[in-house]
């Protein structure tokens, strides 16, 4: 049980100062920068009685313009408005999922570890892979932990990027890429898919090939392209998949992809202001050993019945530290949980179905809105559920005008574009709740506000 905060008293600073000879907080922090040290104290208003507080937080609350509640969403750029059915909001709420937490003791946590076990197994269906992870923490952590892997198989830090992946899953990689040494190439695009021919490899080795499917701004890209540039260059091929878009599309593992990452989002998670999601992760048998996280298996009891358990996690690569390939160990567990849970409801058909509306309703918009004068597409490239568009005026202070409208209009492509035809796009998504009714009003809501 852990100690509640006490705050250090005067005597107990006094006497930490003098053990370590030092006579003053100043001197203390005397190795720190002046320019980043605190002058003048925090500036932070009055302290407020709780119902005051309690109005102020309100008030802060209210100015939230929540989706479905005031505006109809075709926001999507890694995460999406899908339904999430009663079923699912139900059965995941549940106390025993609620609560749970790390399946140490297997003979009490044997619900838990099934419902994983179950979540790996579709996971890994969907890739088209061998083995599936119990989930990272979202698609950025999976994608930079797939990095590792590949890297740490291949013996080679230079890794080449799509510039069709997700601009912020590319910008955590590279943060962590200045930690690790791993070298990033980004590859540019070309009519809205990625330009492998455009690559000018010196060394002609590579430790991962990383593409998306379907990229950032919801063109379909050509995985075998990615395939034979990883077997040329000795490389791991990493896919970022979009689970939603697997139930029409063939997996990433018949294209010869050796992992596959993904957001978890779409299946059963609401947006909920940004979080939490999870991390989808899939590899092949022969990285297994390398495999990020915890992995649950099945087997028998001493009495012969079928049981779950922990079979591999990344404890190994604590004690291994500096050889190791990954340092994660927990997971997102109720997350993970809810996606089995919504994939189980959905079944094969089911997620299809969700995928074909999902595309449908994007083939629909896409072409209303490129009727409208001044609008154009920013890439030539076959689309699924997401595109890209050119406004006759900047897409933020579309977006704005759309928001009184009552639409989330889409979301403006810059960060990870600077300097390309692509930046300040008009990113638009559409999910199987989308009705042609709201369409047409985002249509000539659009319509409007170019005037």
């Amino acid at each position: 049980m852990s100690a509640p905060f006490v705050p250090h008293t005067e005597d107990e600073i006094e006497n930490m100062l003098a053990s370590l000879g030092l006579s003053s907080l100043q001197e203390l922090y005397g190795a720190v920068p002046a320019a980043i040290r605190l002058a003048g104290g925090l500036d932070l208003p009055d302290p407020l009685s709780e119902p005051d507080l309690r109005e102020r937080l309100e008030a802060l609350g209210a100015a939230n313009r929540p989706v479905g509640a005031s505006l109809v969403c075709f926001a999507g750029a890694g995460a999406y408005d899908h339904e999430v059915p009663a079923v699912v909001r139900s059965l995941a709420s549940r106390s025993e999922f609620v609560t749970a937490y790390t399946p140490y003791q297997p003979e009490v946590a044997q619900g838990v570890l099934q419902a994983l076990f179950e979540y790996q197994t579709m996971v890994a269906r969907l890739a088209g892979l061998d083995v599936a992870n119990a989930s990272l923490y979202d698609g950025a952590t999976s994608l930079v932990e797939a990095v590792n892997l590949a890297v740490a198989a291949t013996g080679c830090h230079a890794v080449l990027c799509s510039q069709g992946v997700n601009p912020h899953w590319r910008a955590v990689m590279s943060t962590f890429a200045r930690g690790s040494g791993h070298e990033i190439v980004e590859v540019p695009l070309l009519r809205g898919v990625t330009n492998w021919a455009s690559l000018d490899l010196a060394s002609g080795k590579a430790g991962a090939v990383v593409v998306a499917l379907p990229n950032f701004l919801g063109c379909l890209e050509d995985l075998r392209q990615a395939r034979r540039l990883a077997e040329r260059t000795g490389a791991r091929l990493v896919v970022c998949f979009d689970p939603v878009a697997a139930g029409l599309l063939r997996t990433p593992g018949s294209f010869g992809a050796d992992v596959v990452v993904g957001e978890g989002q779409p299946l059963g998670t609401a947006l909920s202001f940004g979080g939490p999601y999870l991390g989808l992760f899939a590899c092949r048998l022969g990285d297994v050993r390398r495999l990020p996280g915890r992995l649950v298996g099945e087997t028998v009891d001493t009495e012969g019945r079928r049981a779950y358990v922990t079979t591999l996690r990344a404890r190994e690569q604590d004690i291994r530290r500096e050889r190791a390939s990954s340092n994660v160990c927990t997971n997102q567990t109720l997350m993970a949980v809810t996606t089995a849970i919504q994939l189980g409801w959905l079944g094969t058909g089911g997620l299809r179905q969700v995928a074909l509306r999902s595309a449908r309703a994007a083939r629909y918009a896409r072409e209303s809105l490129l009727a409208i004068d001044g609008v154009e597409a920013a890439t030539d490239a076959p689309v699924l559920r997401e595109f890209a568009l050119r406004l006759p005026l900047r897409a933020e202070t579309a977006i704005e005008r759309l928001a009184e409208e009552g639409y989330l209009g889409g979301v403006a492509v810059n960060e990870g574009y600077e300097g390309t035809s692509y930046a300040g796009a008009l990113l638009v998504a559409t999910t199987e709740r989308r009705t042609r009714a709201e369409i047409d009003g985002l249509a000539t809501s659009l319509e409007k506000v170019l005037r």
